[in-house]
């Protein structure tokens, strides 16, 4: 079978796409840096090569792909504090165009780019999005969102130069992995009852699709290409219902109003500054909790004839799964393959 190489490996998206290749036979060379958690990735064993190193090392990584058949792109920097851009930028935007000009040196015979529906660029008014969205600058675009459309532009460069490549815009990835970290941390911010939910509605898809479906394009003779990876969309309050109600917790019942919102946004900001923690809720994702969107996946369906998991039944089968770990004290878990 062919050899394959692993950006964001130890990640969410990356441990399940580790997980399929190694079910279809590939051999699988992954990347991590030195502070990598390999929890969820303790499972395969020695069935993965992983080599440490960095995005930022051009050198490095035209080493590292000389005998790689495909590339699967999905390391990503992922933070919505203000101050993060310039990090963002360099870790996501320089990181892919370094590997884009790797596997372009090597000639490599084909690259899967993991990217966002964030890099569709977002404002005010735009609801129905589409792979034909163009960018627009906005205040609804995080720094996030920026440095993955800024992204997205070197892996259409490298296609400019010859790159056999295909672009992934999953929307909201739901599943077990990390508890707490990325669309996770959603179950423990309902578990908390806070009695407001947003407004907004936006595109959710299950984490086992999305890497099914990356391995099935990268398998595919589809190239210069990008596709909505998105099952449904929802409200974030019918979000909120169905796992307040697998939760046992009460359902929160008032919208979130503006005002409060960005009053929270000050309050998460301080709370930033005295404990060094992340920020959780910025005046940028409040607004886009607040926006309602409808992510179409026509252009998936019609490629692939996918079948999406219903998002009810991936929060059927995570809710538990997170509830578990609560009293176990694990960090992670995995749903069925």
């Amino acid at each position: 079978m062919k050899k394959v190489f692993i950006t964001g490996g130890t990640g969410f998206v990356g441990a399940y796409l580790i997980a399929y290749l190694l079910e279809k036979g590939y051999q699988v060379r992954a990347l991590k840096r030195k502070t990598s958690p390999m929890g969820l990735v303790e499972r395969f064993g020695e069935q993965v090569e992983w080599v440490e190193g960095s995005l930022l090392d051009s050198s490095f990584l035209e080493k590292i792909l000389v005998d790689i058949d495909h590339v699967y792109h999905a390391a990503a920097m992922i933070s919505f504090a203000p101050d993060s851009l310039d990090q963002m930028l360099k870790v996501n935007t320089e990181g892919t165009a370094n590997i884009v000009n790797a596997a372009l040196y090597v000639g490599i015979e084909k690259f899967l780019q993991v990217s966002s529906i964030a890099a569709l660029g977002h404002k005010e008014n735009r609801i129905h999005m589409t792979e034909k969205s163009e960018w627009e600058n906005s205040k609804y675009n995080t720094g996030y969102a920026i440095s993955k459309f800024k992204a997205e532009c070197e892996v259409w460069r490298g296609i400019e130069e010859g790159l056999n490549a295909v672009i992934i815009n999953p929307s909201m990835i739901m599943g077990a992995g990390y508890w707490g970290v990325g669309t996770n941390n959603l179950l423990s911010q309902i578990e908390k009852e806070r009695g407001y939910y947003p407004e907004g509605k936006t595109g959710f898809v299950d984490v086992r699709d999305v890497a099914k479906i990356a391995i099935a394009l990268m398998e595919s003779d589809i190239s210069a290409e990008r596709f909505l990876i998105s099952a449904e969309n929802w409200t974030y309050k019918d979000l909120f219902d169905l796992v307040s109600e697998l939760l046992g917790r009460k359902t929160a019942t008032k919208a979130l109003p503006n005002w409060l919102g960005s009053f929270l946004s000050v309050l998460d900001w301080m709370r930033a500054k005295l404990t060094g923690k992340p920020r959780a809720l910025t005046k940028e994702i409040f607004r886009g909790m607040q926006a309602q969107r409808n992510y179409s996946n026509d252009k998936i369906k019609d490629a692939l004839e996918v079948d999406f998991i219903p998002i009810e039944q991936t929060l059927r089968e995570t809710v538990p799964l997170y509830l578990k770990a609560k009293q176990t004290g694990q960090s992670f878990d995995w749903l069925e393959l």
